[in-house]
């Protein structure tokens, strides 16, 4: 069928339905513009452009298409479509995703009274919104005009479609309001309860507005009074909100704040529309904002049920906050000149000596043929504490630095915006120093946890006449860090994706730190005041407050490394995970345990293994925390290939100074 044949059999069928308004007329309308792919943009245009042909050419199709319309929209209710549609409700988070997921599963009830459930049934498909958007505005128009809904007389279906907007504002006018009063929103600005809030203000400034305008509505000669005043009001209420998010950036935020924040500020979008729709002025824009408001509704309409614009919405605050605050941590994982790089160096041989220690343990209690659950505490707490311990000594893991560093690489991108040579050179100066950085780190690490480790087992071996690693385990280690053998890599990218959730746990508790005051909170405490003494409780506080967020980090990365393995044999699935500074550990004690002799093979194995093991850790963790930081903060980065011909020609031009800095290298890692 061609596609003005289809469009006549559409416009026929609500010939005949007459003023019968079913949605199914509608429907068939929209099925015969509708393109079979949604990113078919052509087919919608031109059929849309036939359309308007042909209702400028038909009378009847004219005249039967406008008051079918008239008579669907004006005998229902119209007051949830412009009041809930694409707007949170009240219920939270976890209640809208309850929610969401079982209106995936059983579709909610269809109402045939209610407007905002007949324009789901007419866009029925859920990607319809990708074709109405792309129509541009101008085409719908030509539609518009092309009804004709001037000719005759329409004047009750216009005066109840204002009443409905009306009741709307009103609707939208006191949730704004109980919004506002919300006890977590006056928490984070005091201020409006210092001062009279507009937040109250607008409802009863909109309150006064709507008399005026019903009465105008009735009696076209009464006195006639603009929105001026409760616009005045809004951009005030939009003033506050902008305040709170700032304020967020030192006070910590929290998944309820951003859920009443955007809810707040679809509330007051909503209420601007719905304001210029019944404003006497906006008459001649009246159909253009009608087209932007359609196009909103048919989006929200059929992503309504959609799980990840719920959390995307909700949650990019707290997730911009957790990765600002591992941004912060991961500027001093940056070496910008050469007394840092060797500050970073002996920091992290200290991680190396510790992490000797650690791997020994774990070596111990495997040797103890724990019951599962046990041994998997048994594996964390060796993890948890002894990374613990690296950070209270002020030692480094290298393998947590990208988490940390890319949120610093993110905020530099976003500050720079990525365009011109000048910021593509820092940003090429900033992965320069991150490189070097991350080199030492390694090698650092690497070059005393091998030592410490021949160290340990020699000293076993030798001293104390026993043998804590046998042959046999000392075998299967080495099978465990095989690139080609095993699944050393997989494993590896399991403890990548460790890694990054543990810069995202230790973010989350650095802005939990902050948002409840936990500091403060702790300093009101009686008892550890009178055993410490007021002044050690405070440093005690202020070292919480400074540092919970890694320590929290290291407990819980250390709780995933030891539970892996665990967790993989309850569910029958060969998970586990490889570490390059406790794989160079091993490696150390089965050359003690099998007396050094092991062939080139081996020992070229089980290098190539470790190397690529730690690049593996890097990339995963890294390649996960970049993706995160610059989600969290809207950007996309689009100059990638420049950047990276950028950082080739840095390397062959000074290929030491991604290893080494230069003595006269600036603090600020730039070039």
């Amino acid at each position: 069928m061609t596609q003005t044949a289809s469009l006549e059999t559409a416009l026929q069928l609500i010939v005949a339905a007459g003023k019968t308004a079913t949605a199914g007329p509608l429907a068939g309308l929209v099925a015969a513009i509708r393109p079979r792919r949604a990113d078919d943009h052509d087919h919608p245009v031109n059929t849309l452009r036939s359309l308007a042909f042909l209702l400028n050419q038909r009378q009847d199709y004219r005249r039967s298409l406008r008051e079918y319309l008239l008579e669907l929209i004006g005998t229902r209710r119209q007051l949830h479509l412009y009041t809930d549609t694409g707007i949170l409700s009240n219920e939270g988070l976890w209640s809208a995703f309850v929610r969401r997921l079982g209106e995936k599963l059983l579709p909610a009830e269809y109402r045939d009274d209610y407007l905002k459930d007949v324009l789901g049934k007419i866009f029925s498909r859920h990607d319809d919104y990708l074709w109405v958007q792309a129509v541009p505005d101008t085409v719908w128009l030509e539609v518009w005009r092309a009804m004709r809904f001037d000719e005759g007389s329409h004047g009750g279906d216009a005066r109840n479609t204002r009443l409905e907007l009306i009741e709307a504002a009103q609707v939208l006018s006191f949730r704004i309001s109980a919004i506002g009063l919300e006890p977590e929103l006056v928490r984070n600005h005091p201020a409006i309860e210092q001062f009279e809030s507009p937040f109250l203000t607008q409802n009863v400034a909109l309150r006064d507005y709507l008399e005026c305008y019903k009465a105008r509505l009735i009696d076209a000669s009464a006195l006639h009074e603009d929105d001026s005043h409760v616009r005045i009001l809004l951009g005030q209420c939009e003033v506050i909100i902008t305040k709170l998010r700032k304020t967020a950036a030192q006070e910590g935020v929290s998944i309820s704040l951003t859920y009443l924040m955007v809810r707040l500020q679809q509330h007051i979008a909503r209420l601007w529309l719905v304001l210029d729709l019944l404003a006497p002025e906006q008459g001649s824009r009246v159909p253009i904002l009608a087209v932007q408001f359609c196009k909103q509704l048919v989006e929200a309409d059929n992503r309504k049920t959609s799980l990840r614009d719920l959390f995307s919405n909700n949650t990019d605050l707290l997730a911009l906050q957790i990765t600002e605050h591992a941004g912060r941590t991961g500027e001093h994982y940056i070496a910008g000149n050469r007394a840092e790089w060797k500050s970073m160096a002996r920091s992290a041989m200290g991680a190396g000596l510790i992490v000797g220690f650690m791997a020994i343990l774990k070596i111990l209690t495997a040797k103890l043929k724990l019951a599962p659950l046990i041994e998997a505490f048994a594996f964390s707490m060796n993890y948890s504490l002894g990374f613990m311990l690296v950070h209270i000594l002020h030692f480094t893991i290298a393998t947590k630095q990208p988490a940390m560093t890319a949120a610093r690489i993110a905020a530099s991108i976003e500050q720079h915006g990525i365009k011109g040579e000048d910021r593509l050179d820092t940003l090429a100066g900033l992965i320069e120093a991150v490189a070097r950085t991350q080199f030492i780190a390694i090698l650092g690490n690497v070059a005393l946890a091998i030592p410490t480790s021949f160290a340990i087992a020699l000293a076993v071996k030798y001293g104390l006449g026993e043998v804590w690693v046998t042959p046999e385990k000392a075998h299967h280690l080495l099978h465990d860090i095989d690139p080609f053998h095993s699944l050393a890599l997989p494993h590896a990218a399991i403890a990548g994706c460790c890694l990054f959730l543990a810069g995202l746990i230790s973010g989350y508790y650095d802005n939990k730190a902050v948002y409840n005051r936990i500091p403060e909170r702790l300093m009101q405490l009686g008892w550890p005041r009178r055993l410490f003494g007021e002044a050690r409780w405070q440093r005690a506080c202020r070292y919480i407050e400074n540092n919970l967020g890694a320590l929290a980090g290291n407990f819980f990365f250390g709780i995933m490394l030891g539970s892996m393995g665990t967790v993989g044999y309850l569910l029958g699935l060969p998970l586990d995970i490889r570490h390059i500074t406790f794989s160079s550990a091993f490696l150390a004690y089965s050359a003690v345990a099998l007396d050094f002799q092991l062939g080139w093979e081996v020992w070229t194995l089980s290098i190539v293994g470790i190397v690529l093991i730690g690049l593996t850790n890097l990339a995963v963790s890294f390649g996960l925390a970049l993706f995160v930081a610059m989600r969290s903060r809207r950007i996309r980065f689009v100059d990638g290939w420049a950047l990276t011909r950028r950082l080739l020609r840095r390397f062959v031009r000074a290929p030491q100074r991604f290893f080494i800095p230069p003595k006269d290298q600036a603090a600020n890692g730039g070039t």
